[in-house]
């Protein structure tokens, strides 16, 4: 062979050996990458040609599939479809899936690996597959009271409620919502709405209960006094605060009223302070606290890290840095301080069941299309080498104080007949300017067993910027009394 000839012959060698390595390379390396890829129409194709699995509410399915023409021959359907939309997310054809759609899609769909033996029965028989199905610890009354008190306000807001033995989810609302079925297709007109409400100026796809932070406002007492009380700043809630009403916030000449007569909160008791919401007692316990030991016991109940429920939450946020005036403010909830519905109620839970705080989840078990368990979620603890936020002591004061709100303070709007209710009443200001916007309303509670347990922890956020009411008319007790009321009597089947 001649040396052109030679050559030409190593030159083709080595582009053969090139496309065999790019071919492997692509089979086994690749493949799964590929697989996944939201542009893999193919893929795609394949994941709507059956039915999907279901989300359990109760023992019945909020989710289904009916069959549809062109390429995708399934499209997820939702009952209650924005009610449960919080929970649920969405799952698309055009659009991908979020939250519990998006977080166990592959056994909804049937791509998990747990399925494996179960693909290959499919392909042996010619069976078509199915996926598997979600079970939620979501409680189908509370659900419907905590979406039917936002919705009857017309108002944005979000409740959560939480078994706080136990951490499940028992309710999770978000207002305005919006339908995932009206865009699980792939059709102009679905995609159009889509856009529609991806736009749409009151954010109806927000999930406000998990991803959006606010200002607490005074639910937030709650810890300030568990925080005061568990590093010994109070030993008697019934002793003389000795803080003044108004408040002058440290380092500064800013003075700082409260909502009722200052008559009522001048040097008043924690136990009182916390009866007629006094911002001058927790703006004091928190000053004389000290950012540090704050922010350690608003961590111990999960601030500054994200919850995972397993949808992934924003991290309500204590900060690092405060001077004393800032720091002075947290104590009523204000200031840097930002928080989600979710965590208020975790807060809400962790007190309740005696300062022992369990992981919020909402998840009980994954179940395969044969209906066999494939994992069982168990409660644990949020922090398991340290379960405890605060001692019992603690947080049985905390809990005279709540119960003495319901019953003789601002949080009577959440009484129950026969029941033991303590609850706690927020408005917290916000914008640029504090002041300038309509404030909002927030109130957290719980009710307890005859043995002393609590099987409902509420936590309950309005923004009534849209509402048609009077400024003077917005008051956590007001507006989030009544929903956290009657969520707490569905679980209690009062």
């Amino acid at each position: 062979m001649n040396r052109p000839l030679r050559h030409i012959a190593v030159f083709c060698g080595v582009l053969v050996l090139a496309l065999l390595a790019r071919a492997t390379w692509v089979q086994f390396v690749q493949a799964d990458s590929l697989a996944k890829d939201d542009n893999n129409r193919r893929v795609k194709i394949e994941a709507f040609s059956y039915p999907r699995g279901n989300i359990i509410v109760g023992g019945k399915p909020i989710t289904g599939s009916v069959e549809t023409r062109g390429d995708f021959k399934y499209k997820v359907t939702f009952k209650d479809g924005p009610m449960y939309a919080p929970i649920t997310g969405y799952a698309s054809q055009a659009q991908s899936s979020t939250f519990l759609e998006g977080v166990y899609q592959d056994v909804l769909n049937g791509k998990d690996d747990r399925f494996f033996l179960h693909r290959a029965q499919d392909m042996l028989t010619g069976k078509k597959p199915r996926g598997g199905d979600v079970i939620t610890t979501i409680n189908e009354k509370a659900q419907k009271a905590a979406y039917k008190g936002l919705t009857n306000l017309h108002a944005r807001g979000a409740v959560v409620a939480i078994d706080p033995r136990s951490g499940k989810i028992l309710a999770m609302a978000s207002t305005p919502s919006y339908d995932p079925s009206d865009f699980s297709g792939i059709s102009l007109a679905e995609g159009k709405k889509f856009v529609a409400l991806d736009h749409d100026k009151d954010k109806p796809m927000s999930n406000r209960a998990l991803r959006e932070i606010y200002p607490p406002g005074s639910t937030f007492k709650i810890l300030t006094a568990a925080a005061a009380l568990e590093h010994g700043a109070v030993t008697d809630i019934n002793a003389p605060s000795g803080a003044p009403a108004p408040y002058t916030l440290p380092q500064t000449h800013t003075s700082v009223g409260n909502d009722v007569p200052n008559s009522l909160c001048d040097k008043v008791s924690m136990k009182t302070g916390m009866q007629w919401s006094c911002n001058n007692v927790f703006l004091d316990a928190a000053h004389k606290l000290g950012t540090d030991k704050m922010r350690e016991t608003a961590e111990k109940f999960g601030f500054n890290k994200e919850f995972f429920t397993p949808v992934r939450s924003a991290a309500s946020g204590y900060p690092q840095k405060l001077d004393q005036p800032q720091t002075a403010l947290t104590g009523m909830g204000q200031g840097s301080l930002t928080s989600t519905p979710l965590q208020m109620a975790v807060i809400t839970a962790g007190l309740a069941n005696n300062g022992k705080v369990m992981k919020p989840f909402m998840v009980d078990e994954l179940r395969g299309p044969d209906l066999s368990t494939i994992e069982k979620f168990d409660p644990v603890p949020l922090h398991p080498k340290d379960p405890q936020a605060v001692s019992v002591e603690t947080a049985k004061k905390v809990q005279e104080m709540m119960e003495n709100t319901v019953s003789a303070g601002t949080a009577k709007k959440a009484q129950i007949d026969g029941v033991t209710v303590g609850g706690k009443t927020g408005t917290a200001q916000h914008g640029a300017d504090v002041g300038d916007e309509r404030p909002y309303a927030w109130f957290v509670s719980y009710a307890k067993q005859s043995d002393g347990s609590s099987p409902v922890a509420v936590a309950v956020f309005v923004d009534p910027k849209d509402m048609n009411i009077p400024r003077s008319e917005i008051a956590g007790g007001k507006l989030g009394g009544p929903i956290a009321k009657s969520v707490m009597e569905a679980v209690l089947k009062k």
